[in-house]
């Protein structure tokens, strides 16, 4: 047997120890850099009130100056009240309907339908979703129908809703159902199989049984993606509230536009799209608070 032979006895000697080079300053942040770690970075008093005096009110500055602008371009006629009436003025017709009894109901009926249909449809996303991206078997169930799911419009769903179902409450709710349903699952699927791969292991060399698995590593890893679901969700329960109601819909907030839109009371319409809007808004904030207090042990970023 031929080949290179080692010297057994041959003394190991360590390479001669160098000086480490000396340490290099820390380089300072440059303003091109949008993102940094949240909490590394130490605001001046001076950043905290410039910041606050440029946008006061956080996330709504932008939504109340339009406003404002809008305001003012209506009070100088540059926007005709048939157009686009002031915010004022839909106010004051939004008190109007709810002093008549009008308004109060068909907010009450359009909540009751978004509330019914979003518990259907978000309870499907998430038991379907768990199944598969825990299941193979569940992936083969679910995920080839949800994608088809995903490419037909709310819109087209509607009429075999109405044909199946008739013209009652249950289409309705139905297809808010399906526009929560479709968005809970894709996230929740996608979060799931995208826990990171080295958690698991050493979760599994730790001699972590399955629930253990589950509890300790795959939900804190997937909540994230679920909250993203959740936010398109309800985001999409509320366009499929607006679809479902402007058609053979005799109240809700659908009903009013349709209504205004008979009568060419623009007031009106604006009214239940203004309703709308600010149900979004309020959608995007409880997940928001869900955000801080489900994932306070998440490294975040902070806009720069």
């Amino acid at each position: 047997m031929t080949g290179r032979a080692f010297p057994l006895e041959a003394p190991i000697t360590a390479p001669p120890h160098e000086p480490a080079p000396p340490h290099a300053p820390a380089r300072p942040a440059s303003k091109r850099e949008v993102f940094v770690a949240a909490g590394a970075r130490q605001l001046s008093t001076v950043t905290r009130l410039r910041r606050k005096a440029s946008w006061p009110l956080g996330i709504y500055t932008t939504p109340v100056a339009i406003l404002i602008l809008w305001e003012i371009l209506a009070d100088a006629h540059v926007l005709g009240p048939a157009y686009a009436p002031a915010p004022t003025s839909i106010a004051r017709t939004a008190g109007d309907l709810w002093q008549q009894g009008v308004l109060g109901p068909d907010l009450a009926v359009s909540l009751r339908r978004a509330a019914i249909g979003l518990v259907i449809g978000l309870s499907a996303g998430v038991a379907a979703g768990v199944l598969s991206g825990l299941l193979r078997t569940g992936e083969n169930l679910f995920n080839g129908i949800v994608q088809i799911f995903n490419t037909i419009p709310l819109l087209a769903v509607l009429p075999l809703m109405i044909v199946w179902f008739g013209i009652g409450e249950l289409p309705k709710v139905l297809i808010i159902a399906f526009g929560a349903f479709v968005p809970m699952y894709l996230n929740l699927f996608s979060a799931i199989r995208g826990v990171d791969q080295r958690l698991i292991e050493m979760a599994r060399s730790n001699n972590a049984g399955r629930w253990r698995l589950v509890s300790w590593v795959v939900v804190p890893g997937a909540l994230p993606g679920f909250l993203v679901g959740l936010r398109f969700s309800l985001a999409y329960s509320i366009l499929a509230l607006v679809a479902a109601e402007t058609v053979n819909a005799s109240q809700g907030l659908g009903f009013l536009i349709t209504e205004g839109q008979t009568y060419l009371q623009t007031n009106q319409v604006f009214v239940g799209l203004a309703i709308y809007s600010v149900l979004g808004l309020l959608a995007d904030q409880f997940v928001r608070v869900l955000e801080r207090v489900l994932l306070r042990w998440r490294p975040s970023y902070e806009a720069a």
